[in-house]
C-alpha cells in the first residue's frame, strides 16, 4: 500500500494524503479522519522511522491550536491573520534549525495534550491562545513545562506570552479619527469576545476621552468577526440607525480588519459611500486589506515580529531550560489608506502631480 493508493481510495490528491499523515494544517477534519482510516484498514505504516535522539526531540516545536472556537475557525490557517503568522513561524523554526509540527484539537482535548506533544516528539510548544480563556491557558500550562503562548495575554499566570499591544493599536486609531475633526464616531465590536477586542476597546475609548468624546451606546454596533462579505446583521443595524438619526456616524472603527472589510460591502450595498459619507478604520492590517476598494486604513500588527518572537523564547527555554517566564508585547503603527477622510470633505485625497515629460 502505497501513499498513491491511499489517496485514489480517498479520491484526494497525494499531497491530502501526506498532511494527513504527518499531522500538518491544510486539509479539513472530515477529510482528515477518513484518510487515516483507509491507510489504518489497508496496514499503511508509511516509511520506518529511525529512533530519536534526545538531540532530535529539541529540534522539533508543535504549534497548538483549539480550533472551532470563537473567532479561530477549523480551516484557522486559511484565515488571512493566522495564516500570515503560520507562514513567519515555519520561517524562524526553519532559521533556527528546528522543525514544525502542527495540531489541532477541541476543548475537551485538554486532558490528552501531553500525549499528543509526545506523540508528535516535540519538546516545546506554541499555542495559539487567541480564542482562550485564563483557565484554559492555565489547565494546558500545568500540563505542558515548555510552552509560549501567542496572541493572547494573562498577566498573572506564570507563563510566557507575547502578544499584539492591542490597546496602543486602537488608541492610534482613535487619536487618528479625532485628530481629523471627526466627533461623531462609531463602534463596530465583534460579537464573539476574546481578551485582543476588549483591550482594543479600553485603547480606543482612551483616545476618545482625550478628546472630550466617548462611544455613545446608539453608535455600537455588534456583528459576526469572521465574514468578509455583507452581513444582514449589520445591515439592519445600520438601517435602525439610518430610520432614527437619520444619517450614519461620519467615522466607524472596526475591532478587526474582517468587520471593517464586512462593513464596507454592506455600506456600499445601503448606498453609502466610503469615505465620502462614513471613513472606516480597520486592526489587523491583512493582505485584504489592500484588495478591497478603497485600501483600507487599518492598524498594522508585525505578525512577523510575533512570530519570531514567540519562537525564540521556546527556543531559548528548550536550550537553556530557563524556568522564568516572559511577557512580551509587541507595538502597532497606523497605516493610512483611501478608506478615511475629514468629515465634509467632498473631494478625495489628492497627489502631487509629478511634471509631463516634454
Amino acid at each position: 500500500m502505497k501513499m498513491e493508493d491511499i489517496a485514489r481510495l480517498a479520491n484526494v490528491s497525494k499531497s491530502a494524503v501526506s498532511l494527513a499523515l504527518s499531522g500538518k494544517p491544510g486539509i479539513g477534519a472530515e477529510t482528515r479522519e477518513r484518510i487515516i482510516q483507509i491507510a489504518n484498514e489497508h496496514g499503511y505504516e508509511g516509511k520506518a522511522k529511525a529512533p530519536v535522539s534526545a538531540d532530535k526531540l529539541s529540534r522539533s516545536l508543535l504549534f497548538l491550536v483549539f480550533a472551532n472556537s470563537g473567532i479561530v475557525l477549523e480551516h484557522y490557517y486559511q484565515q488571512p491573520f493566522f495564516r500570515e503568522l503560520i507562514h513567519y513561524i515555519e520561517e524562524r523554526c526553519r532559521s533556527k534549525g528546528f522543525t514544525l509540527q502542527f495540531t489541532s484539537v477541541d476543548m475537551e482535548s485538554i486532558g490528552s495534550i501531553p500525549a499528543i506533544v509526545e506523540e508528535n516528539r516535540s519538546s516545546g510548544v506554541i499555542l495559539l491562545g487567541t480564542n482562550l480563556s485564563r483557565q484554559h491557558i492555565a489547565d494546558v500550562a500545568e500540563k505542558l513545562p515548555r510552552l509560549v503562548v501567542l496572541d493572547t495575554c494573562f498577566e498573572t499566570l506564570p507563563v510566557s506570552f507575547v502578544e499584539i499591544n492591542n490597546a496602543m493599536g486602537a488608541y492610534q486609531a482613535g487619536a487618528y479619527l479625532c485628530g481629523m475633526g471627526h466627533r461623531d464616531i462609531g463602534y463596530i465590536a465583534s460579537n464573539v469576545r476574546i481578551h485582543n477586542f476588549d483591550a482594543r476597546k479600553q485603547g480606543f475609548e482612551a483616545a476618545l476621552r482625550e478628546n472630550g468624546l466617548e462611544i455613545a451606546s446608539e453608535r455600537t454596533f455588534a456583528v459576526a468577526p469572521t465574514i468578509l462579505s455583507s452581513q444582514e446583521a449589520m445591515k439592519e443595524q445600520f438601517e435602525r440607525y439610518l430610520a432614527t438619526y437619520g444619517k450614519l456616524p461620519t467615522a466607524l472603527f472596526c475591532e478587526c480588519d474582517y468587520i471593517a472589510i464586512s462593513a464596507l460591502k454592506t455600506l456600499t450595498e445601503l448606498g453609502q459611500r466610503v469615505p465620502e459619507d462614513v471613513s472606516i478604520v480597520g486592526f489587523d492590517n491583512i493582505s485584504e486589506a489592500v484588495i478591497v476598494s478603497p485600501e483600507l486604513t487599518t492598524v498594522h500588527v508585525e505578525k512577523s515580529k510575533l512570530a519570531y518572537s514567540a519562537v525564540d523564547l521556546l527556543v531559548e527555554q528548550i536550550e537553556t531550560n530557563a524556568d522564568v517566564s516572559v511577557k512580551t508585547r509587541v507595538d502597532t503603527k497606523l497605516v493610512q489608506r483611501l478608506s478615511c477622510r475629514a468629515p465634509g470633505q467632498t473631494a478625495r485625497p489628492t497627489y502631487e502631480k509629478q511634471p509631463e515629460r516634454a
